[in-house]
């Protein structure tokens, strides 16, 4: 028989596959405001939608986790739930929160979604059919501080409160105004939050530890990097990835073994090819953007290089850098103000433009040598297509871009036997609760 707890409906905040800083804050903040607001016995479970093992990727993250002092045993991961078991079972409602697009895999989720809280443009073909609440801020964490002062100020410590301050001044690239991503609303509840508790850390020293963080790739493998913030694209069964990397593209270079990592890289996931998107600042602290094309079959190769290089809408203003790789092509980026949200379009365009142009199959790279002209003949008309006009609020600052939901195709999480029963959940929630009153009552002391 089952137990009263076991059958008892678990509602779980769910923050975007990309699991950033915002949508990790967003969902543990907005689960500790409901389910502190929530008078009924219900129970409300933040998710991060990563496995376990990924989090070590994501440098800020561990590194608030820490600071804040959030033991990471008490979270749980995705990979450690079985959200469609729950769903069959009829005990899941779903919050979303910083995304509002379901990837292809949990498509069946869809019907569990009650409530989205995110801060994109709303694609209206693929939002769940339930109340949205879309603001179009800098960061999801703001929304959510909007949420908990309006509603209960009383319940917010100093724990939630310094989770939320960090995360919105890191999306917001230190409130500046020069780079304006963040709004009047933004700033306003910084300030609000900053008026509360008074002891928060400066905005300065926040950010740039949070960056640091974020830009931290010591002791990370060739593949670490590349995962670490990547997205894919595809087109008939062709697939590319596109990786943000945090260091000199030189660097990334010479790195030892570099050429076998990048193709065990992409035969261990099926890509035809890899684009790397390196960023870093100078002793000015300005940005200097370069790129990375390797893919080992010559015509996609070149046709994707020719697309970027001849792009004007917009312009990359590429200077290509010798290499003495084999089947890769290394850039200076000119426009540091063309991150990987705009390059994106690029490369689709430019897959669309190589099975215009050829029928050459991908299961073997071409041992012939395939003509510049050739390939030259699709570009224009694939140039004259591309994406353009990008809201104003998606606009990026000159930081590693957070990856968009909408933009992902398929989950790459494995489903199976979730490893947490229901009853070890309402555990884990109670021991959060316990975390988060010991930690406010020490605070106040």
């Amino acid at each position: 028989m089952q137990s009263n707890k076991e059958s008892r409906p678990i509602h779980v905040v769910l923050g975007n596959e990309a699991c950033d800083l915002d949508s990790m804050v967003s969902a543990l903040a907005l689960a500790f405001y409901l389910a502190k607001t929530t008078e009924a016995e219900e129970v409300f479970v933040p998710v991060l939608n990563i496995k376990r093992s990924e989090l070590p990727l994501r440098g800020d993250n561990v590194f608030f986790l820490q600071k804040i002092h959030i033991p990471e045993s008490l979270l749980i991961f995705r990979d450690e739930i079985d959200l469609h078991a729950l769903h069959q079972a009829g005990q899941l409602t779903l919050i979303l929160v910083d995304h509002h697009v379901l990837p292809r895999s949990d498509a069946a989720l869809e019907e569990a979604v009650a409530e989205v809280l995110d801060h994109r443009p709303i694609d209206q073909k693929h939002c769940p059919p339930c109340h949205v609440s879309v603001e179009l801020v800098g960061s999801c964490a703001t929304l959510v501080a909007e949420r908990i002062l309006q509603g209960a100020p009383e319940i917010l410590d100093r724990q939630t409160a310094a989770l939320l301050h960090g995360t919105i001044i890191l999306d917001c690239v230190n409130m500046d105004l020069k780079i304006g991503k963040a709004t009047l609303k933004d700033s306003h509840y910084v300030e609000k939050l900053e008026a509360l508790f008074p002891d928060l850390p400066s905005r300065n020293d926040i950010f740039d530890s949070l960056q640091k963080a974020k830009f931290d790739v010591s002791g990370l493998t060739t593949e670490q990097m590349l995962r670490k913030d990547q997205k894919t694209i595809s087109r008939q069964g062709t697939k590319v990835a596109i990786s943000a990397i945090y260091m000199d593209v030189e660097a990334f270079l010479q790195r030892s073994g570099l050429l076998a990592d990048l193709h065990a890289f992409c035969q261990a996931h099926s890509y035809d090819a890899l684009v790397a998107m390196t960023i870093f600042f100078n002793t000015y602290n300005e940005p200097v953007r370069q790129l990375a094309v390797f893919c080992p079959h010559a015509a996609l190769r070149m046709t994707i290089c020719g697309i970027l290089e001849r792009s004007h809408s917009p312009s990359l203003k590429l200077t290509p850098v010798p290499s003495s790789h084999p089947n890769l092509q290394a850039y200076l980026q000119g426009n540091t103000q063309i991150s990987r949200k705009k390059v994106l379009p690029l490369l689709q365009d430019a897959l669309s433009a190589y099975f215009d142009s050829t029928d050459i199959p991908l299961g073997q790279p071409e041992t012939e040598d395939v003509s510049r002209e050739q390939v030259d003949k699709e570009l224009d008309r694939a140039g004259n297509s591309l994406l353009s006009g990008l809201s104003q609020d998606e606009e990026e600052p000159p930081l590693p871009p957070t990856p968009m939901n909408s933009l992902v195709d398929e989950c790459p999480l494995d489903q199976g036997l979730p490893k947490f029963s229901a009853e070890v959940i309402f555990e884990k929630c109670s021991q959060i609760s316990l975390s988060e009153s010991t930690t406010a009552s020490l605070s106040k002391k």
